[in-house]
């Protein structure tokens, strides 16, 4: 058969997005440090963009007031706002006035195109924090020492005494050897018969096992004390023996350690009491002082590096109304160098004028899809806090289900922008910071027909532990009972869930002696 070029008519559908929709999409879901990290490659990489000063920039605030429940939900930009809009003539866009069309962000897909010639703000807009807020300030002594710093290792840490100490060749070749054994909380997790065949393996001269036995004790009563144990018993020996003699009930407690301490885990205090012939007050204080003790010594010296959570958005009540307010420190204040886009010339089609055009249009198209990721994350910000308002007021215990689709349908985004815009994003509120995630949750039936979240019903298992009898802690069937006379409806297997999730061990794990 002869293979000749042919004309032919195809239906077919296909998704086409265009590169500003696409930068739009990826602002959108960038993490707030992602997108301080973003605006700065933009202001390194694009001539026509210039940061801000905080003292050219006018004090515009984006802010949404929340009145309360019997009223509706309305915007109120500030006066100042308004008037310089109205009077100021941004001269990025060439003498034309840039006209405010926040509203045009309801698309199922954050828009179809975002043109040149665009009605975007070009500026990118401070927003100043309340006045409760508080921001470490730079010229603290101690700025920069917080500022990326990474934490000591536990390895490390160990060396830094050993340091000072005189030891013989042999003696720190026995050491190295166990602090290769310690595992992140300080556990050795190899036998000394292992320590003894490494260091003879290496070592010129023949050690004994009483050598390393002799180096294993004295790492074990450098700071912190009881690292390099193998077992928690030997852990919690070497702490309980480091306390001075005269210590209150050190003997009863180094006895429960040495010989009950399985008894101990078990929480069988009848056994306890007929085995070790203390009175239960005695014991009951030996239990505390042994409480009291590392059963993981080196996991606080083997912290990882401190993450700092920026928050995007900050809820404050002020004069009984919430006001849900974008964090404008949270990244740097961006708009078009005025001097470069006068610049620009529209009948020159030379390199240089050419090349000023395509920067031009890329600092357009930022700016553009940094204002509209502002609009979007307020917008939906605001529909959160509208609808949680009740765990604003009154905490966990009032938290009311939410699902992405709620929100979604309330501000005429799709529920993939919802989640695009509440992940990795936080909220600064009275009662602490919170992922926008967090206030999502599903729900559980009540008798009544209604629905409880199910935050609100790991915060009642929570309060109902908190307030048990320590002799007789409730069990989950107990739990389930109890929040049935609530009228929620929880199977005994659902609140076995939630307190596994809340790090609540079960019943017989929390019995304590009165």
């Amino acid at each position: 058969m002869a293979m000749k070029p042919v004309l032919a008519l195809r239906l077919g559908q296909q998704l086409r997005m265009t590169p500003q929709l696409q930068q739009a999409i990826k602002l959108l879901q960038l993490s707030t440090l992602d997108l301080q990290q973003e605006i700065q490659e933009a202001l390194d990489s694009n001539l026509m963009l210039e940061e801000v000063n905080s003292e050219e920039n006018a004090d515009s605030d984006e802010k949404t007031s929340l009145d309360p429940p019997e009223e509706t939900i309305e915007s109120k930009p500030d006066s100042e706002d308004s008037d310089s809009e109205s009077t100021t003539v941004n001269p990025e866009v060439e003498g034309d006035v840039v006209p405010d069309t926040s509203d045009q962000i309801a698309s199922e897909t954050i828009a179809e195109e975002l043109p040149v010639d665009s009605v975007w703000e070009d500026v990118w807009d401070d927003v100043p924090l309340p006045s409760s807020y508080s921001a470490p300030e730079e010229g603290s002594d101690n700025f920069l020492e917080n500022q990326n710093s990474s934490s000591i290792s536990l390895i490390s840490h160990l060396e830094e005494q050993l340091n000072v100490l005189h030891l013989s060749e042999s003696d720190q070749l026995i050491i190295l050897a166990i602090l290769d054994g310690l595992d992140e909380a300080g556990v050795l997790t190899i036998c000394l018969e292992d320590v003894l065949v490494a260091v003879n393996d290496n070592g010129e001269d023949e050690i004994e096992l009483d050598e390393v036995e002799a180096m294993l004790h004295l790492v074990q009563h450098l700071d912190p004390i009881g690292v390099a144990a193998r077992n928690l018993r030997e852990s919690l020996m070497v702490q309980l023996n480091f306390l001075p003699k005269e210590t209150p009930h050190r003997t009863e407690a180094l006895l429960v350690v040495d010989q009950y301490l399985k008894s101990l885990a078990n929480r069988d205090y009848a056994l306890l009491i007929r085995k070790t012939r203390l009175k239960e007050a005695q014991l009951k204080e030996a239990i505390t002082l042994i409480q009291s003790l590392n059963p993981r010594p080196g996991a606080n010296i083997n912290a990882s590096n401190t993450e700092y959570v920026e928050p995007d958005v900050i809820v404050t009540k002020q004069n009984g109304r919430w006001i849900v307010e974008l964090n404008g420190k949270s990244a740097p204040k961006i708009r078009v160098n005025a001097g470069y886009a006068s610049m620009v010339k529209r009948a020159d089609s030379s390199s240089d004028n050419t090349y000023l055009k395509n920067h031009l249009q890329e600092a357009r198209w930022f700016i553009k899809s940094l204002q509209q990721r502002n609009d979007t994350l307020l917008k939906v910000s605001t529909k959160i806090v509208e609808y949680q308002r009740g765990f604003l007021e009154y905490g966990e215990e009032a938290m009311k289900p939410l699902v992405l689709h709620d929100i979604a349908e309330a501000v005429d985004l799709h529920e993939s922008t919802i989640s695009r815009v509440t992940t990795q994003k936080y909220m600064h509120t009275p009662a602490g910071v919170f992922e926008l995630k967090y206030f999502f949750s599903s729900h559980v039936s009540t008798h009544a027909g209604g629905e409880v979240s199910s935050t609100a019903i790991r915060a009642l298992i929570k309060k109902l532990v908190s307030e048990e009898n320590p002799s007789k802690p409730l069990s989950d069937n107990k739990i389930a009972n109890m929040l049935a006379d609530k009228d929620i409806k929880v199977a005994r297997r659902t609140i076995a869930k939630y307190r596994e999730a809340l790090l609540i061990p079960p019943s017989n794990e929390r019995k304590q002696l009165v």
